[in-house]
């Protein structure tokens, strides 16, 4: 019997007010409430949980750390759209999103 990788199901952060909240610490948090108890609902309560769901997501990648310092240092790598549009059309059709 070989050992399977286990799958990640869903997102790192779920996409609730107590998912955001979880993945955010004490400064970040605090403002993410702040917000939360201004907006109104509807579009407005979208808006604020979709901006910090993005930013829980990012406070939560395993990768953070390194990316950050790649970014801090100039060794990031980059793309330009002209090769993400390439590399999209090159990728057969059923893959494409």
């Amino acid at each position: 019997m070989s050992a399977q990788p286990v799958r990640e199901e869903g997102p790192r952060v779920p996409r609730t007010i107590g998912g955001i909240s979880d993945a955010l610490r004490g400064a970040r948090r605090a403002q993410f409430f702040a917000e939360l108890l201004e907006a109104q609902q509807g579009a407005e309560l979208d808006a604020v949980l979709s901006a910090w769901w993005g930013r829980a997501m990012l406070d939560t990648d395993p990768d953070r750390d390194r990316v950050r310092a790649a970014a801090e240092t100039g060794t990031l790598s980059t793309t330009t759209m002209d090769e993400i549009t390439r590399r999209r059309q090159e990728r057969p059709a059923s893959e494409r999103g």
